[in-house]
């Protein structure tokens, strides 16, 4: 994939993401923006640990964070994160399941559409870990929004 068309695809999946944010609502919005946000922080970190193991690569240069990773992750994780805990607050099974099949999407299917368009593909990881690489944060993500609300509550009464 050209440079030019990878950095419209990464401005459409941003664009598409955030136009779905008014459908959220805003009390939704100002509720699961805190934790969805220092999951996408701690998701930085992850992913400068995934590049200098080599993980993962992008075919096209520049290899920068801003150009590979950052639309993904300000794009459908940071907005994703909103809706899934919007569709599921309160029900950690039906949480946790959602985001297995979410993650399960991305690192079985999604990984392989963009390896044959030339965008990314695996290295030092298989489709199954790539899959614990995303999923172990959605207990964080759960518990981060679990800690928001409980310190709300508390300071409410």
């Amino acid at each position: 994939m050209s440079i030019k068309i990878q950095r419209l695809v990464n401005i459409a999946m941003v664009l598409l993401a955030w136009l779905t944010i008014p459908f959220l609502g805003l009390h939704n919005i100002k509720r699961f923006f805190p934790a969805s946000l220092l999951i996408v922080i701690f998701e930085f970190i992850n992913v400068l640990i995934g590049k200098r193991r080599k993980w993962w690569v992008f075919y096209n240069k520049p290899n920068s964070y801003l150009f590979n990773e950052f639309p993904f992750n300000i794009g459908p994780f940071l907005v994703g994160s909103m809706w899934i805990l919007k569709w599921t607050h309160g029900n950690f099974k039906q949480f946790i399941s959602l985001n297995a099949t979410v993650n399960a999407f991305f690192a079985f299917t999604l990984i392989k559409l963009l390896e044959k368009l030339k965008v990314a593909k695996l290295v030092r990881f298989n489709n199954l870990q790539f899959f614990l690489f995303f999923f172990y944060k959605a207990p964080l993500l759960y518990g981060i929004q679990y800690i928001i609300e409980s310190k709300k509550k508390y300071s409410s009464t």
